[in-house]
């Protein structure tokens, strides 16, 4: 092998330089040794071996060395996981005069992430030369200096360390000289001994060799000449107090300040005994820099500043010369130790990993390498660091000074999309300095953010008959994500609408802007809202994606025409309507029915009579298009009076329908009828208004049915056990105009017909009488309220073989029977109550009556049927009280009878007309007749 100097060296060099010394792992370290100069790719290790891992993990788990700012002198090879020299090293570049020369390398490897401090000595090869100062030295030695006296000689200084450093020198043969080597912490030394008394009359110059051999294999050496100046008599030399001074100084101190005073004396006297002190010259070109003595006291003082980290110890020669001539010089050292001040703020350094930061990544990930150093020495080295502000992460030691930055919480770019991390190193210096330094984290987006709209449910609200591609809204939603996760696309899902047309054919979305149009001019009348939703999704990988229902209201047009319904909707015909010349002011004439398909103010319909203007005979309700008389007939009236009427609804603008009516004035009431001059033909279409009545009276008969089936399960679900139990009472109303109501030991069924001015209501009560009296009530919500009374154990005596009570009512009872709170029926024990006094048309002191409140009106909710005499009725213990029934607002005339001998098959209940009514009615139509035929007589 061949070093940089190009110095040949032996096998045991190269082997020693090559071989790796030691190869160890302790706490995550690798130890191992190379020569310094070795050439480029020497092999330092097999660090894949050394490290427990394959070759192939080196390069799936990016193995690398981590360098930060310093020089690279070694790089592994992830094929073979050895570790080698990739440029020179120069020992005594790296670590001058230190014993032991390292480097540390530290290397990293992902998956998990490990931090590995590999330890690197550089061994020391003799491939530096023992030098000198100077090429020669002058040493001036008066010729009575007694044999014994040493005078000091320049020192060789060897780059290389150790046992390759200076070992020792030798002097060239002489007969007058010797030379003492003496071997320090600071290397070896040499001093001249003088062997044998000098005489300058024979030899004034003496030239001597003086050479420095290291302790090499082989050696190297330097060589200096030296002249030996022989002087003429000065026979006392000064002499120091101490041939060693020692003392300390805190660096930094100011420039003047005291370090040492030395002091020597000299026997001799006058010129030959005055001192003067000096700083040796020769080889101490930093220490005459850095420090100053006073020839005449000897004090030396600080020259220049004083850097603990660059020296921490001085060694100063210094002399005292008489003034003699020749003058004679004494020689002594001055040890100065320096001491440490926390003058040096710790130093920072970041190494990155990663050069941005998912948000979702796993706590614990690292980001960095931080390593931190401090120049001082002892405590003030002791350095500590720390993330200062409140971040999501935090530092890890690994290894003494080296940290992992890593992942503390979770992130969330959307919140905080950098992070300036600031790290902080403090020393524990008195006082501490401290320094710190900011790391960037820069957090990359993941698409964890769905699109969101401002509102779950859109209502849109369009005009029927607008135009094809009419912008109905724009739905817009936001995403939180950045770039392609942030980027928002619309589509439609589904549709739903009562006319069952496709998606396509409805509305349309702009994918990008959000723009819904519609694809279709929509018809109120065919469809008016329907429904729908639209996706916003991102283009992230995985997209994510959010729905919102849009409503679509229709909004009507008054776009369709009033139209007249049957008998006068024949298109093109006139009707005819006859009018009795005898009829009163207000007299009913024919009444306009119409529709309109619209809705709102657009189908709220209103009706004039156009043509003649200013008729004075008829008028027509605007509201219901009830056709009367304003007055009565006369003579100079026509006997036909055609009419226009016109049917116009609220829109803007109204649109309107007109019918034709000719009203004929006839002289007597038997020639009215309805003729029409023009019969269309009949349309035999199945139009949808008979599909509407088809259905309507397909829905009744199923309703009936219905409850034609619930009424005989009602009757054949009855209990053949003891009358303990209850069934609650019901009332049941019938399609047909029957109603029922029973209770779970007695039943009456009540037939209406659909003429209720001219039907009976006939009541069968069951053939089981009632366990006990009851308090029933039935409320407006159709609850019933039932409360048990005495109970009966003796069979019920039966009232009169025939009695009857009747009521007068007026006309007009309603298709429905409504049951409210007011309509109670009481029973209490031994004892009817009646809640209102009542009108009673009986006669018989043991009847009974049926009758509503006084005062109540036709629409009267409560009644009360009483048996027996009138008052309350005391019944005995034991006794069945008789049955109270309501029957709300009716105007029948309610007959109560009972077959012989108590048969209760023969019970019967019938509401017939008043026999009073009926004659006041007749009396009321002869009145009329009469009149009517006096009118006739007169004219």
């Amino acid at each position: 092998m061949h070093f940089s100097r190009g110095r040949n060296v032996s096998l045991m060099d190269i082997l020693f330089g090559i071989v790796v010394l030691c190869t160890e792992a302790v706490a995550g370290q690798l130890s191992y040794s190379v020569a310094e100069e070795s050439k480029e790719g020497t092999t330092v290790g097999n660090i894949a071996k050394d490290l427990n891992l394959s070759v192939q993990d080196l390069e799936l788990r990016m193995f690398q060395i981590v360098t930060g700012s310093k020089k690279s002198y070694f790089e592994v090879n992830l094929k073979t996981g050895f570790l080698y020299v990739t440029d020179r090293i120069d020992r005594e570049e790296l670590c001058a005069k230190s014993l032991k020369c390292t480097v540390i390398v530290e290397a990293v490897i992902n998956s998990p992430l490990k931090l590995y401090r590999i330890e690197i000595n550089i061994l020391d090869v003799n491939d530096n030369s023992p030098t000198f100062s100077a090429n020669s030295q002058a040493i001036d030695i008066a010729e009575t200096t007694l044999p014994g006296v040493r005078f000091p000689l320049l020192s060789a200084s060897d780059s290389d360390v150790g046992k390759n450093g200076v070992s020792t020198y030798k002097l060239s043969p002489n007969e007058h000289f010797s030379l003492a080597t003496h071997k320090g912490e600071h290397g070896a030394s040499a001093e001249l001994v003088l062997q044998k008394a000098l005489d300058r009359e024979k030899q004034a110059h003496i030239q001597l060799t003086l050479t420095a051999i290291d302790g090499g294999t082989p050696p190297k050496s330097g060589t200096s000449q030296i002249k030996i100046n022989v002087l003429d008599i000065n026979d006392n030399v000064p002499v120091f107090s101490r041939p060693l001074y020692k003392a300390s100084i805190f660096e930094n101190v100011p420039i003047g300040t005291s370090v040492v005073t030395i002091n020597a004396t000299d026997l001799d006297e006058g010129l030959n005994g005055e001192i003067v002190y000096s700083l040796n010259k020769k080889d101490q070109d930093n220490i005459l820099e850095v420090f100053h003595i006073d020839s005449s006291t000897g004090a030396i003082t600080v020259k220049s500043n004083i850097d603990f980290e660059q020296q921490n110890a001085f060694e100063i020669r210094a002399q005292a010369s008489d003034k003699g001539q020749p003058p004679m010089t004494a020689h002594c050292k001055v040890l100065v130790e320096v001491m440490d001040l926390n003058d040096n703020a710790p130093e920072i350094t970041v190494t990155s990993l990663l050069k941005t930061v998912k948000e979702d990544v796993q706590i614990g990930t690292a980001v960095a390498l931080v390593s931190v150093s401090d120049a001082d020495g002892g405590k003030n080295g002791i350095v500590t660091c720390s993330v200062r502000n409140k971040v999501p992460f935090k530092l890890e030691l690994n290894y003494k000074n080296y940290y992992s930055l890593v992942v503390d919480g979770p992130l969330d770019r959307e919140n905080m999309s950098q992070y300036n991390v600031t790290i902080s190193a403090t020393d524990e210096g008195t006082p501490s300095l401290s320094s710190s330094n900011i790391i960037t984290v820069d957090i990359a987006d993941v698409n964890d953010n769905p699109p969101r709209f401002a509102e779950p449910v859109l209502n849109v609200y369009i005009k029927e008959n607008s135009p094809v591609g009419t912008l109905m809204t724009t739905v817009s939603a936001s995403d939180a994500d950045i770039n392609e996760n942030g980027h928002v696309t619309y589509s439609i899902l589904d549709i739903n609408s009562n006319s069952g047309a496709p998606l396509s054919t409805l509305v349309n979305i702009n994918s990008v802007t959000g723009d819904l149009s519609n694809l279709q001019s929509f018809n109120y009348e065919e469809m008016k809202t329907f429904q729908f939703r639209v996706q916003a999704a991102d283009a992230g990988v995985p997209p994510l994606s959010s729905n919102a229902t849009v409503n679509v209201f229709v909004l009507d047009e008054n776009d369709n025409s009033p139209v007249v319904l049957p008998p006068y909707a024949e298109h093109g015909s006139v009707n005819t309507e006859n009018v009795p010349y005898t009829a009163e002011a207000g007299y009913f004439i024919a009444k306009i029915r119409a529709v309109d398909a619209d809705s709102g103010y657009n189908a709220l319909l209103s009706y004039h009579i156009s043509e003649p203007k200013g008729n004075n005979l008829f008028r027509i309700g605007t509201s219901n298009g009830e056709i009367r008389t304003k007055r009565r007939m006369s003579d100079s009236d026509l006997k036909t009076h055609p009419l226009i009427i016109a049917v116009s609804d609220n829109g803007e603008p109204a649109l309107s329908a007109t019918v034709s009516i000719d009203v004929v004035v006839v002289e007597r009431t038997d020639d009215i009828q309805t003729q029409f001059r023009h019969k269309p033909v009949k349309d035999d279409t199945f139009s949808s208004l008979n599909l509407y009545l088809l259905i309507a009276i397909i829905s009744v008969s199923v309703i009936f049915l219905l409850s034609l089936i619930s009424l005989i399960a009602v009757k054949c679900h009855r209990t053949d056990s003891n009358f303990s139990g209850y069934n609650p009472p019901m009332i049941t109303t019938h399609p047909d105009g029957t109603w029922s109501y029973s209770k779970s030991m007695q039943q009456y069924d009540v037939c209406f017909s659909s003429d209720t001015l001219k039907s009976d209501v006939v009541v069968f009560p069951t053939p089981f009488p009632p366990a006990d009296a009851e308090l029933i009530s039935i409320n407006g919500g159709d609850t019933f309220q039932r409360t048990q009374t005495l109970p009966n154990k003796e069979k019920p005596k039966a009232p009169n073989a025939d009695w009857r009570y009747s009521a007068s009512l007026r006309a007009g009872m309603q298709s429905s029977v409504h049951m409210e709170e007011s309509s109670v029926m009481q029973g209490a024990q031994g004892v009817l109550v009646q809640n209102w006094p009542t009108v009673s048309s009986a006669a018989d002191g043991e009847g009974g009556e049926v009758s509503p409140p006084v005062g109540a009106g036709v629409d009267s909710n409560s009644w009360h049927f009483r048996y027996g005499p009138q008052g309350p009725q005391h019944l005995k213990p034991g006794e069945m009280p008789p049955e109270a029934f309501i029957i709300p607002g009716s105007p029948a005339i309610i007959s109560i009878r009972q077959g012989q001998d108590g048969d209760d098959k023969g019970d019967f209940i019938t509401f017939g007309k008043k026999e009073e009514a009926k004659k006041k009615k007749k009396k009321k139509k002869e009145k009329k007749d009469k009149r009517e035929k006096g009118k006739d007589d007169d004219d």
